[in-house]
């Protein structure tokens, strides 16, 4: 049976919803299977509070498929006639369905509200009901000590300390000197370890640790978290949207209410920020209409009193609106405006994946992880969920810090990576471009360059290189004049630089083709000894497990020999990160159920990887659904040990493996990060020309690791 964890509120408006999506990501990250399970429905609070959406709110933002909670009215009917075991009854129905597969359910509490005063009897019944683990989780917000440890201790009595498993406290006062109030960093993962706690919070810890409660996570503030999208103020303001622009993409960080001249606000005039001004105020409508224009990204412009601006001064705005400026409209005044927008609801929106994204990342990283492993205990099978890929991925790249030169250095997605890679410690990023280029595409993103992130001009640093350049393609004939003209291309200096140990690695790709970075690698860093082929694969984060997919973006038709070193490289890369390589050679036949030439290759190919790594669990030729399927593969393939199985998929040509990630990728909305070139001496990683930040984030990680497998070069 899976361990349930009950997640309970010690009072009102401790961020209960957010706490549960970190458990779920941080539980993710260990790799265990995690169901989630809200009971009974809650309307939010306030006039016209609309119906519960936690529960959809956890099925959009992560993987997790939770049952439907009974009804408000539902349970009140049962408590009302006195029913509660009935009642828990019907909770347990529905928590066998979140339990199904699982290895841990998360299980969010109610909390006390005006509509629901039996909130505490009903908890102290699940608690009992589900023979649950309870977490508490409390909310600092400014108060003195004192009395968040008392408030705990209180509803810790309810529950019996010994059924108390842990203590998360919530919106954390930042300390000296941290700034929590801008956007946080693109999240991608949470830290291996949270971050050692203050010496206020550790006498908190030791004051819990006095009644028998365990401190376990301590989850600072971070107000760039509440931050909403423009869109979701105008939805709650009842705004009229008179020119709607990136309303759906820029957050709200800051509002100001623009009661002086141009000059006396433009200061406040800073990515992120709603302007509030009278709809006569064009002066502001003006000026921030440029601003737009001049890359500075506002939140929007809210103009009040309910009167339209002038035609002609909507006329000379209209390319700041075609650009992306919000423009919105109110018929409250300025003061009365400012006053919803601070008194309204902070809760993540069900349609905001995004900062459901961030909160879970942020609340996650600072959870004891030795904690929750011992609490939930080792997963039941030996498989790595995508999150705990990119955790472990990302971990390991901090262990190795490794300096990965980057040729498209202002490339803004690139800038954007290296930035993030640099503060989190993931590598030691080296951005080949011009400086001041540098800086102003940062400018233009609201990109802070950390102070470790190194920029090498390519200009200043590329004649040292032609000499050695020379050496290594004399046999080619190379002039020092085709060297030189040949380094102006930073993707060929940037090889340079990884094959005379200047760097471990080298990511490209988000401009340049796959040709374009392959083909100096092949030239000038070569293939590792015992190897003659550059191969590529994918790792495909499918919801639940991690594949791996080769060769879908190098070799056109591999023969059986190279097929087999293919494979063989495909289980190495595998198992250095955490895959198991329980490996299939896919055609279209299973066994000997069709002949021909394509099947004949791939019999072969698996004969010769067999023979070469007895070590290694290797069948085919499989279809894809033997490969995948349990059922399948014991039908098609029975007694084999890879047949529905399988976690390393090799497919027999270009054609057929491109096509195949490709539709799995697009059709299923799975992320895949690659492709990760294998074979080469040193590092050197290809990028999608549509990729992500994020993308580019967890390539860099993976290459940084790819180096510190390797023999180390001379510095």
């Amino acid at each position: 049976m899976p361990r349930t964890i009950l997640v309970a509120p010690t009072g009102h408006g401790v961020g209960l919803t957010t706490v549960c999506l970190g458990l779920i990501r941080a539980c993710e990250h260990l790799g265990f299977r995690v169901g989630f399970q809200r009971p009974i429905a809650q309307p939010l609070p306030g006039p016209g509070g609309s119906a519960d959406q936690t529960t959809a709110i956890v099925q959009n933002a992560t993987s997790v498929r939770p049952p439907p909670p009974l009804s408000a009215e539902e349970a009140e009917r049962y408590l009302s006639d006195d029913l509660m075991d009935e009642l828990m009854e019907r909770v347990v129905e529905r928590h066998q369905q979140a339990a199904e597969g699982a290895d841990v359910v998360i299980v969010e509490a109610l909390w006390a509200a005006e509509q629901q005063l039996y909130a505490s009897a009903v908890n102290k019944a699940l608690a009992r009901t589900l023979d649950a683990d309870v977490v508490l989780v409390a909310a600092q917000r400014g108060r003195e000590q004192a009395h968040v440890v008392e408030e705990v201790e209180i509803a810790a009595g309810a529950y019996g300390v010994p059924a108390v498993s842990g203590v998360i406290l919530n919106m954390v006062d930042p300390g000296p000197g941290e700034d929590l109030s801008a956007a946080a960093v693109p999240a991608t993962v949470a830290m291996a370890e949270p971050p050692a706690l203050s010496r206020e919070l550790q006498a908190v810890k030791q004051a819990l640790a006095d009644q028998g409660l365990n401190l376990v996570g301590a989850v600072p503030l971070r107000r760039g978290l509440l931050a909403p999208r423009v869109w979701d103020l105008a939805r709650g303001l009842g705004a009229e949207v008179v020119f709607p622009g990136a309303m759906h993409e820029r957050r709200v960080r800051d509002v100001i209410v623009c009661g002086r001249t141009v000059p006396g606000v433009l200061d406040s005039f800073q990515p992120g920020t709603l302007l509030i001004a009278p709809s006569e105020r064009h002066d502001i409508l003006l000026a921030a209409s440029l601003a737009s224009l001049t890359g500075i990204h506002l939140a929007g412009l809210l103009m009040t009193h309910g009167d339209p601006p002038d035609e002609r001064v909507m006329r000379l705005c209209r390319r700041a609106f075609a650009a992306g400026l919000p423009l919105l409209r109110v018929k409250e005044n300025s003061l009365q405006t400012a006053n919803r927008i601070l008194s309204m609801d902070r809760k993540v929106p069900v349609d905001d994946p995004e900062r459901a994204e961030e909160a879970m990342n942020h609340v996650a990283g600072h959870l004891d992880p030795a904690w929750l492993r011992k609490l939930v205990g080792t997963p039941r099978e030996a498989r790595i969920s995508p999150a705990a890929f990119r955790f472990q991925l990302l971990r390991r790249a901090r262990q190795v810090h490794a300096r990965i030169v980057l040729p498209e250095g202002d490339e803004p997605r690139t800038v954007a990576a290296a930035a993030i890679c640099t503060e989190r410690g993931l590598a030691r990023c080296v951005l080949l471009a011009h400086p001041d280029r540098v800086r102003q595409v940062a400018a233009d993103q609201g990109i802070t360059l950390p102070a470790g992130l190194e920029i090498l001009d390519p200009d200043a640093c590329r004649e040292p290189y032609v000499t050695a350049m020379v050496e290594l393609r004399k046999h080619r004939g190379l002039t020092e004049s085709a060297a030189r003209d040949q380094l102006q291309d930073t993707v060929v200096l940037g090889t340079m630089m990884v094959q005379l140990g200047h760097a471990d690695g080298l990511v490209s790709g988000a401009v340049h083709t796959t040709a374009n970075t392959i083909r100096p690698a092949l030239q000038l860093i070569r293939t590792r000894p015992g190897c003659d082929l550059v191969s590529s694969c994918f790792f495909m984060l499918l919801p639940d497990q991690v594949l791996v997919f080769a060769d879908c973006a190098v070799n056109p038709d591999p023969t059986a020999e190279q097929l087999a070193d293919i494979a063989l490289a495909t289980a190495d890369t595998a198992a250095a990160f955490g895959v198991e390589p329980r490996v299939a050679m896919i055609s279209y036949a299973t066994g000997a159920s069709a002949e021909g030439a394509e099947v004949e290759k791939v019999v072969k190919a698996t004969a010769l990887a067999r023979s070469r790594r007895p070590d290694l669990l290797i069948d085919g030729p499989l279809q894809y659904d033997a490969a995948i399927v349990p059922s399948v593969g014991a039908a098609k393939a029975p007694g084999s040990t890879v047949a529905g199985r399988a976690r390393v998929f090799i497919f027999p040509d270009l054609n057929t493996g491109n096509t195949t990630y490709k539709a799995v990728q697009r059709s299923a909305g799975v992320v895949s990060i690659g492709p990760v070139l294998q074979g080469l001496a040193r590092p050197v990683n290809d990028l999608s020309r549509g990729a992500l930040v994020d993308d580019i984030v967890f390539t860099i990680a993976l290459t940084g690791i790819q180096a510190a497998a390797l023999p180390p070069v001379g510095r």
